[in-house]
């Protein structure tokens, strides 16, 4: 494009090379589908080369576009891109991954799932699931890989782009290494061991099932190890949990730990500035997350209660029935379809903002009783809005940090991209005393009592 005066360039400039690269992702995503076709066969050979070109693939895009420029963060021409922008190609991918999850929860056998021997799409990870468990793939085996995979190399790309903040890079390693290592690998090895399988990090109530009968029947069978998974579960819930979130708030959690934070973090991460940040998506917040906690509190006390009494209704309602319906309904369509699919959409938490039954508690946690804040030094803010334009939880933190006020939200998962997109440092993570908790200044303390048009009470 003309730099001559007069002309407009848009940002930012794809190189060549990056073009080569985004061909080679397609080109591996491609391959699987044809697989998944049953139009070309698969092997060992044939996965570990698609999955490894996959992987170069997003990681020489980030190296290009990132590694050879000033460290800082580089969020322009998000706006002019189609995919970044609601444009045409964001309703595409919305749309391929929301056929995928619902392939993924409903229609396992159209990816190839067989019980006399799986063929196409998870048949092509047959050799390392055998490798790993000694089992046969599933569809949750496919998924779990290319989960993984997302995280690992988008979490490469995103370390590259927050390079120059200390905290995004160890937050983003962490969520690469529990997801790696607790939610996909021990796992795994669990059932090669004939254990049950567990993800230790995986707590009730966002792993709805925990209190499942057959959960406790499996874990209870699996003798001394099954036992100390059951304690251990417990435990994270009533102590574990809620001592992290007293010291550090729910970003302990949601932004260190989740493998669903951890994909928002970093696939995510070129969606987060779509969040709606009005007072309308903030009522439907309320009016969504809460209820949803209420829904899993009832459906949990209705499965416990059929497990001790043998009885299968509760107040003449089924438990069973109480339970599909949250899975299909909070467990499937929610956390996998919306929460995954309309990233290019509402933004790379919706998920987490509007649905998750543990994002919820730990926010009542966070808001009540944690020593967590967002402190602000409103004297030093210009309002160039780069905090609350990047917010993904949809909080409006312009509006604290002009008012010299800390951010104290139950809805806020600690990310730190406020603070790390701040070009005059005016924002900073916290975990102090919790008197005068919501005050950053004596200007602020002074003035905590007036009029603030922004809700304060998610």
């Amino acid at each position: 494009m003309s730099n001559k005066p007069g002309s407009y360039r848009i940002p930012p400039v794809i190189q060549t090379p990056q073009h080569w690269m985004t061909a080679a992702g397609f080109a591996a995503l491609a391959y699987m589908i044809l697989v998944a076709l049953h139009l070309v066969p698969a092997n060992g050979w044939v996965l570990a080369s698609t999955l490894l070109v996959l992987s170069l693939s997003i990681a020489g895009f980030a190296w290009l576009g990132h590694a050879r420029r000033l460290p800082g963060i580089h969020h322009d021409g998000i706006w002019f891109s189609s995919l970044s922008s609601r444009g045409l190609v964001a309703w595409l991918a919305a749309a391929l991954l929301t056929f995928f999850y619902c392939l993924l929860y409903w229609k396992g056998e159209w990816l190839g799932l067989r019980t006399e021997g799986n063929v196409g799409l998870v048949g092509l990870f047959d050799p390392l699931s055998h490798w790993l468990k000694g089992h046969p793939a599933s569809q949750w085996f496919v998924y779990g890989v290319l989960y993984t995979l997302a995280i690992l190399a988008f979490g490469f790309k995103f370390i590259l782009k927050y390079r120059h903040n200390r905290y995004q890079v160890l937050r983003t390693l962490s969520t690469m290494f529990f997801q790696l290592a607790f939610a996909f690998l021990l796992p795994e090895f669990f059932m090669r061991m004939n254990l049950p399988y567990n993800d230790l990090k995986n707590m009730w109530p966002l792993n709805y099932y925990f209190f499942d009968a057959w959960n406790i029947d499996s874990l209870l069978a699996a003798g001394g190890a099954g036992k100390f998974f059951l304690v251990f579960g417990i435990l994270m819930v009533l102590a574990i949990s809620p001592t992290l979130c007293f010291f550090f708030g729910k970003r302990w959690y949601c932004s260190w730990v989740c493998g669903c934070g951890g994909l928002a973090e970093t696939a995510g991460d070129p969606f987060r500035h779509l969040s709606s940040k009005s007072t309308r998506a903030w009522h439907i917040e309320q009016w969504l997350l809460y209820p949803i906690l209420l829904f899993s509190l009832v459906m949990t006390a209705g499965v416990l209660y059929s497990y001790f009494s043998g009885q299968a209704q509760l107040m003449g309602i089924s438990t069973a029935s109480l339970r599909a319906w949250y899975g299909f309904a909070v467990g499937a369509a929610f956390s996998g379809i919306v929460g995954v699919g309309f990233y290019p959409l509402l933004g790379s938490r919706v998920w987490c903002r509007f649905g998750c039954p543990m994002a919820a508690l730990l926010g009542i946690q966070q808001k009540f009783f944690s020593r967590f804040r967002i402190t602000t030094n409103g004297g030093q803010c210009i309002s160039c809005g780069n905090c609350s334009s990047y917010c993904e939880m949809g909080i409006d933190v312009r509006a604290y940090a002009q008012r010299g006020q800390s951010v104290v939200r139950a809805s806020c998962v600690g990310c730190g991209i406020c603070a790390a997109v701040c070009p005059r440092g005016v924002l900073r993570l916290e975990n102090g005393p919790r008197l005068n908790r919501e005050s950053s200044s004596p200007l602020a303390s002074s003035i905590h009592n007036s009029s603030f048009n922004h809700p304060q009470g998610a």
